[in-house]
């Protein structure tokens, strides 16, 4: 078995993950030894069973990355920090059944998000997002919708104004983008959640961040911000590129191209394909080996840093020996994680409709919808993490404005 390790990054994450995933498995077999930013080591795990192995055990693989072994080797400027990082307060590192408590809040304040309304928001974000380009013929899908609307409509569920919306929506990319505004835009998004939950706690309403605060078990205000943070962003990002990417397999892939404007049906099989072949979040950091241990015939020490290879475990050959069934009702993918710290479900139905509903719309409002670029030349963001396009260019007949005007999507 090889234990030269593979660096993590590089153009093959954007040009061919599937052959890489395929030749680290032919070289590595299901546990890979790699190095991170600056040379830092850990293991990426893209077996299925070795995952689920992995994920379904947080007390020998743990959420706390305080166990990690290589914290004197990263230094403070660590690009991953935001991703790995130590000591925040916040539901993604929290082990046990605090875990499990606050795990519950956020779920049942989720799952009180009545789904009609859920509905209503997205369709009337998609709408105004479309409305902003329709006249022109053009638009890039990407920059002009799909990196707009879910951290809209998500302000909206938690109980944000509709002016502090677009606000948030800029702080939110600028943060993921991880270029110079980053700093600044996590600093606006904390400092939002703050006035929130303070507003709310004076004054509760019918909001997600309301209904957490009234939860009884004890969490601080600035336990419910983080808490907030990261389900904006981890509801944003992912939902965005599920948009995208389904959008690109409709546009491209032959199979869809005569159901474009068909039924409901082509819309969800986009969809659940790409969380398969395309999944917007390839690979998570991660879980730390408790004690030293055996997965996949490699030896992991106590402290190791294991990422998550979602993409590489959905690859699986010995998961997928028929290569047919991936659409339609199989949801045995590893797009939402498993475990205690999966994303909860009424997370992934909020994610779910917002990005049914946006596809919908799109197809909806913009007849004869074609892609302005050959589909070769479509590029995908720099990132070993989150895989999404760059730009998403399209033409399509101008049509007018609905301009506030309800419009019952009927696709």
């Amino acid at each position: 078995m090889n234990t030269t390790p593979v660096p993590l990054g590089g153009p093959r994450f954007q040009t061919d993950p599937a052959g890489l995933y395929r030749d680290m498995r032919r070289e590595h077999g299901p546990v890979v030894p790699v190095l991170l930013d600056g040379d830092i080591p850990a293991w990426l795990v893209i077996g299925y069973r070795e995952l689920h192995q992995v994920t379904g055990d947080p007390v020998l693989f743990s959420r706390d990355s305080e166990l990690w072994n290589q914290w004197e080797n990263v230094p403070d400027d660590w690009p991953l920090l935001p991703m790995i990082g130590r000591k925040q307060p916040s539901i993604l590192y929290t082990v046990g059944e605090r875990h499990r408590q606050r795990a519950a809040m956020v779920s049942d304040a989720l799952e009180a998000v009545d789904p009609f309304v859920l509905r209503g928001h997205s369709e009337r974000f998609a709408d105004e997002l479309i409305d902003a380009v329709c006249a022109r013929g053009e638009a890039d899908l990407v920059a002009d919708y799909a990196r707009l609307l879910p951290v809209r409509v998500l302000a909206r569920l938690y109980g944000f104004s509709e002016e502090e919306g677009p606000p948030l929506v800029t702080a939110l990319n600028d943060m993921i983008d991880g270029q110079e505004r980053a700093l600044e835009g996590q600093r606006h998004l904390a400092t939002s959640m703050a006035a929130l939950v303070a507003a709310r706690r004076t004054d509760p309403r019918q909001d997600v961040v309301s209904r957490m605060l009234a939860d009884g078990s004890g969490f601080t205000d600035e336990e419910i911000a983080q808490d907030l943070m990261v389900m904006m962003a981890a509801g944003h990002q992912p939902t965005a590129d599920w948009i995208g990417n389904s959008l690109r397999l409709m546009l491209t892939d032959v199979r869809f191209a005569a159901s474009l404007f068909g039924g409901r049906n082509s819309v969800a099989e986009a969809m659940s394909e790409v969380l398969w072949e395309d999944t917007p979040t390839q690979n998570v950091a991660g879980r730390w080996a408790f004690r030293d241990t055996r997965l996949g015939g490699r030896s992991i020490r106590a402290g190791d840093l294991l990422l998550l290879g979602l993409q590489g475990a959905n690859d699986d050959p010995q998961i997928r020996t028929d290569g047919a069934a991936l659409t339609g009702g199989n949801h045995a993918h590893f797009s939402f994680g498993h475990g205690e710290h999966r994303c909860p479900f009424p997370a992934q139905e909020i994610a779910e409709t917002i990005a049914r509903t946006a596809i919908e719309v799109v197809l909806d409002r913009l007849p004869d919808i074609d892609l302005a670029v050959p589909a070769d030349s479509l590029t995908r963001r720099l990132s070993p993490w989150l895989r999404g396009l760059t730009a998403l260019p399209v033409r399509f007949a101008p049509t007018p404005a609905l301009g506030g005007t309800s419009h019952d999507h009927q696709h």
